[in-house]
C-alpha cells in the first residue's frame, strides 16, 4: 500500500492548490485527482445533491485503490465529510479542521473573515467551529459566488476580478480584521485583489499547506508513507471537459498534466 496512489477530488479546479501543496511536501507520492467539471460549482447547489455527488467521487476514487482521501473542497467538507469520512475505509482529510488550526494560530484578538461559497457560509460550520475555539470571535461572513465561476474561466488576473473582489470585501472596510480565512480552494488565485483590498497586517489563511501536512502526519503514522525515490505518477480525471481542465488547470498546478481522463459518472447523477 506505500506505493498506492492518494486521492484528491474537487468541484473542478480549486482542489489542484491543495494537490500542490501534497507535491511540494511529499514530492514522490502518487496522486490520483478527480474534478467534478461536470457539475460545478458545488457552492450553489442544495446539500442533497452536493452529498450525492461526494458519495460518488469518494466510490469512484476508492474503486482506484487509493490509501488516503482527501476532500479537497470547503463545500463538499461542510456538507459531507462526516459522511464519507464513516464510510470509508481509509483515513479521510478535509480542509476544514487545518483552517480552524491556522485561524486559532493567528487570530489573536478575534478579528476574523470568512469568505465562501453560499453553501460553505450558509451550512454556519466555520463560525461554530470558530465559535467553540474562540469564544470571544468577531466573525464577518461574505458568500462571494462569482468567484469561483471568474477563475474557472481563466479571469483571476483580469481587472473583472479585481472590481469584483472590491466589490464583495466592501463590507470589511474599517473593521480592523486580523485573520481572513479563504475558504475555498479557488480563492488563492485571487489573494493578490483580497490583500490588495485589506490593511497589510490582515493574514490571509490558506489551509492548502496544512492539509498537505495533516496527510503527510497520517501517512506517517500508519506507515504508508511511500519512501521510494521513483519520479511519482499524477493522473487526472474530469466528469467533463478534459482539454479545458489541462488548458486552465496549469493555473493551479504548475506541473504538466500527461493524461486527463474523461469519465461520465457524474453526469448521470446532475442534478
Amino acid at each position: 500500500m506505500t506505493k498506492a496512489s492518494i486521492g484528491i477530488f474537487d468541484s473542478g479546479f480549486g482542489g489542484l492548490t491543495v494537490m500542490n501543496a501534497v507535491k511540494n511536501l511529499l514530492p514522490y507520492e502518487n496522486i490520483i485527482y478527480f474534478g467534478d467539471t461536470a457539475n460545478l460549482p458545488y457552492g450553489n447547489k442544495s446539500a442533497e445533491a452536493i452529498s450525492g455527488y461526494c458519495l460518488k467521487n469518494t466510490e469512484f476514487l476508492l474503486s482506484l485503490g487509493i490509501k488516503l482521501l482527501i476532500i479537497a473542497c470547503h463545500t463538499a467538507c461542510a456538507s459531507t465529510f462526516e459522511q464519507l469520512e464513516k464510510i470509508s475505509p481509509i483515513p479521510v482529510i478535509g480542509v476544514i479542521s487545518p483552517s480552524i488550526a491556522l485561524i486559532k494560530e493567528h487570530a489573536k484578538t478575534g478579528k476574523i473573515a470568512l469568505l465562501g461559497t453560499r453553501r460553505t457560509i450558509h451550512s454556519q460550520v466555520y463560525q461554530n467551529l470558530i465559535a467553540s475555539c474562540i469564544p470571544h470571535a468577531d466573525v464577518t461572513s461574505i458568500a462571494c459566488p462569482l468567484f469561483v465561476p471568474i477563475v474557472e474561466e481563466g479571469y483571476a488576473d483580469h481587472p473583472i476580478a479585481e472590481s469584483l473582489v472590491r466589490e464583495y470585501l466592501k463590507p470589511l472596510q474599517n473593521k480592523q480584521i486580523e485573520a481572513l480565512l479563504l475558504a475555498c480552494t479557488h480563492y488563492p488565485l485571487l489573494q493578490k485583489f483580497i490583500q490588495k483590498e485589506m490593511p497589510s497586517s490582515t493574514i490571509l489563511i490558506d489551509p492548502s499547506i496544512e492539509c498537505a501536512r495533516q496527510a503527510q502526519k497520517i501517512l506517517l503514522l500508519r506507515n504508508l508513507l511511500n519512501r521510494t525515490l521513483e519520479e511519482p505518477t499524477y493522473t487526472f480525471y474530469v466528469s467533463d471537459d478534459p482539454e479545458k481542465f489541462r488548458l486552465f488547470g496549469k493555473n493551479f498546478f504548475p506541473h504538466p498534466m500527461k493524461q486527463v481522463i474523461s469519465t461520465q459518472f457524474s453526469l448521470l447523477e446532475k442534478a
